[in-house]
């Protein structure tokens, strides 16, 4: 449960949100920032105005593992238009450039395909958040200024058409993309695009996945707020993963009260016992003998190396 304050509750947790399209991330923030009368709130990546899906939301203390949902793995569904090359890469656009797409088959996409498998390299969007000297790319955009943009490994495991609509001119593709961190789905509409001659931009982009957190366990705004009411934002709390959910992954190892005492100070503790688990280098979460989860440490030298540690209540 969450502590008042006067600036909002110190409420710890992960919200699994299904972002409804039209809206920023961080728009999305702070609309739960207000619902669950949050004092601190931070998103796991932003996903574009256009885009719909999975948007971890960590609260409080979980910010500070908000790092590990950021270098997951993304699952997408999207669909491309072929034959109309926007502005921003996706229907948000202004469209730049038309081709007749009719002549493009099936055939030809799936062997287009395979070149964007693996490890490739991509260019960002000029209409992306990254940032150039402290600005977002797409700020640049705006003021009509090309930036430098070096090309970005990723690895797409997985690209697949999963379904073709031939709209006379411009025909539509369904596609199941997973892929690593820092991919960007209008990249792969638009090199698709440039690869057929054709051009292409988004036209539909739900997030499926991010890690193992799944969009069956999401929730919307709507829901949320519906939830709520005219009542008090700690009935939303069983909404909440634990602050942990993000390091799941991560081996689990255990240690005493005291120990936890020490590292929750910052400081190493022994724990020849995670070398059970772990190798050296590895990272771990830590959790006290009762459960509670304290932290992620790195095993160095036969010690819990404290990396991110939790915040705990005075009276503990």
């Amino acid at each position: 449960m969450g502590r008042r304050t006067k600036w909002g509750r110190a409420i710890d947790g992960v919200l699994l949100l299904n972002k409804d399209t039209g809206m920023t991330s961080n728009d999305a923030l702070q609309q739960v920032k207000r619902l669950f009368f949050a004092k601190r709130a931070g998103h796991t990546g932003s996903l574009d105005p256009l885009a719909t899906g999975v948007l971890p939301i960590c609260l409080g203390e979980a910010s500070k593992f908000s790092q590990y949902l950021l270098d997951a793995d993304k699952r997408y569904s999207s669909t491309f238009c072929l034959g109309l090359t926007t502005e921003t890469g996706d229907c948000d656009g202004t469209v730049i450039a038309t081709c007749d797409a009719e002549h493009i088959t099936q055939s030809r996409i799936e062997t287009a395909l395979t070149a964007f498998r693996g490890e490739i390299k991509q260019i960002p969007s000029m209409y992306s958040a990254l940032k150039y000297q402290g600005k977002p790319l797409y700020k640049w955009a705006r003021e009509g200024i090309n930036v430098p943009r070096k090309a970005r490994p990723v690895i797409v495991y997985n690209y697949q058409m999963t379904n073709f609509r031939g709209n006379g001119s411009h025909p539509e593709i369904d596609v199941e993309v997973h892929c690593s961190k820092g991919t960007y789905i209008r990249s792969l509409a638009e090199d698709l695009g440039k690869q057929l001659g054709v051009g292409a931009h988004v036209s539909r982009l739900h997030r499926r996945m991010v890690g193992s957190f799944d969009e069956v366990g999401s929730i919307t705004l709507q829901q949320l707020s519906d939830i709520r009411g005219d009542g008090k934002p700690e009935q939303l709390d069983r909404h909440l993963l634990p602050v942990d959910a993000p390091v799941q992954a991560l081996n689990k190892v255990i240690i005493s009260d005291e120990m936890g005492y020490y590292f929750c100070q910052g400081q190493g503790v022994m724990s020849i016992e995670a070398y059970r688990f772990a190798a050296e280098g590895d990272k771990v979460r830590v959790c006290l003998e009762h459960g509670e989860f304290i932290g992620v440490a790195e095993l160095k030298e036969g010690q819990l190396a404290p990396k991110r540690v939790v915040k705990r209540p005075v009276s503990q």
